[in-house]
């Protein structure tokens, strides 16, 4: 396990971090033209979220309580399990968190072979008058599409973001519409965009839980950007600047992914990182500062790595049951999965797991290998942990009447 810093000196860390003199060439900006500096946001107001686990048990403890945040998430990034909660619909301002959608349409566009990371793009005079963060990039720039992508990531360059989005669809009205209409095929039902950067906009919003799901499939099609994500500066036209996401600078099991600030928004972050056997992704919004919302996300990890683990429940091809039927010539048929089971569970329940067989299919004309007869249903301490089809491992033909007469004389003995 990876030793990192205490819980109790994380906001001291990241106040250090972040009192470092900047790196050489660095230019600081703000991550929306009203944000003024990168101070503190006015706390949350009213009690804190509660908190909840979703797939913990009776004996897991209970989520962190974050008095410091307006809304979180913690999710299992392989199997996409939450972990732990806390207001996960609550609709707010996303700020730069919006351009994690951006980046995800630059990588299919990319993976569709309509954009390759070497070609240039041209800056648009729109490009170059974004407000807020920025890369610096103008309209006599030679800048390719690899170095734009850094710069939307690492820099939440703002006319990063407008200058991909032209190209990949002309205009960033038309991204707006493609962004949306991503969202709804995700399943992002608290999500709305408007613009391709996360300025302010009233009509702008998402939700912890949008974000988290956002991010697991970006890590399951494009897990490349996070070797972009991962670094710590990045520098374009002599300008080096810091990358926005503070955790990157306290724990080195994290390597992604985003950061949003404005005023509406407060400071948001979007984390994933490797700890143990799982990669963890984990969301908080609403934070007064930088140190706050990193507190936050290490109280999350450090959560989701103690209690939780994942396990392969099941094998693809491996008997898990028999079902008896006086239907079949032989009486029973072994059956099995076609894939293999992996759930996120509580630590102490691995050892508590039950599976119930559930035959749906008639077997009066008998039973063919392969074929699908109802489904297992897997549980730890009274929670379901999966639920999947179940498969013939053998034929079994229907039974005959010489076998029912066999069966007949020996019930009479």
């Amino acid at each position: 396990m990876i030793k990192r810093p205490a819980l109790s000196s994380v906001a001291l860390a990241v106040s250090l971090a972040f009192a470092i003199p900047a790196l050489a060439n660095t230019t600081a900006g703000t991550e929306s033209a009203d944000t003024g500096k990168i101070g503190a946001t006015p706390a949350p107001t009213g009690p804190a979220p509660v908190p909840t686990s979703p797939i913990g048990d009776k004996s897991t403890p209970s989520p962190p309580v974050l008095p410091d945040v307006t809304a979180y998430v913690l999710m299992d990034a392989k199997t996409g399990a939450i972990i732990a909660e806390a207001a996960p619909h609550l609709e707010l301002p996303p700020a730069s968190l919006t351009k994690l959608m951006t980046a995800h349409l630059v990588y299919q566009a990319l993976h569709d072979g309509t954009l390759s990371l070497n070609q240039t793009v041209p800056v648009s005079v729109k490009a170059w008058h974004q407000q807020g963060s920025t890369m610096f990039i103008a309209p006599n720039s030679v800048v390719t599409v690899n170095q734009l992508l850094h710069g939307l990531i690492i820099d939440s360059g703002n006319d990063a973001a407008v200058a991909l989005a032209q190209q990949v669809a002309g205009s960033t009205g038309a991204f707006v519409q493609m962004m949306n209409n991503t969202a709804a095929k995700l399943g992002l039902k608290d999500t709305h965009y408007t613009n391709v950067t996360g300025l302010p906009d009233p009509a702008l919003h998402t939700s912890a839980l949008d974000v988290a799901l956002l991010s697991r499939a970006i890590l399951e099609d494009e897990p490349q950007i996070l070797q972009i994500s991962k670094q710590k500066s990045y520098e374009y036209a002599n300008i080096t600047q810091r990358s926005w996401n503070p955790v990157l600078f306290v724990d080195p099991t994290v390597d992604g992914l985003k950061t949003g600030l404005t005023k509406e928004s407060g400071h948001c972050i979007d984390a994933t990182a490797k700890r143990g056997n799982m990669r963890l992704i984990a969301v908080v919004t609403g934070g007064p500062t930088w140190a706050a919302s990193t507190a936050a996300i290490e109280s999350l990890l450090d959560y989701g790595q103690h209690f939780f683990t994942e396990a392969q429940i099941a094998t693809a091809g491996q008997q898990v049951g028999v079902v008896k039927s006086p239907a079949l010539n032989s009486g029973e048929v072994p059956v099995g999965i076609d894939k293999n089971i992996t759930v996120t569970m509580p630590i102490d329940a691995q050892k508590s797991i039950t599976h119930t067989l559930t035959v749906t299919a008639s077997l009066t004309p008998g039973v063919t290998k392969g074929e699908m007869l109802g489904s297992v249903t897997y549980s730890a301490k009274g929670k379901t942990l999966a639920t999947t089809p179940i498969i013939a491992l053998a034929a079994s033909p229907p039974v005959t009447f010489t076998t029912k007469l066999s069966r007949k004389i020996r019930s009479m003995l």
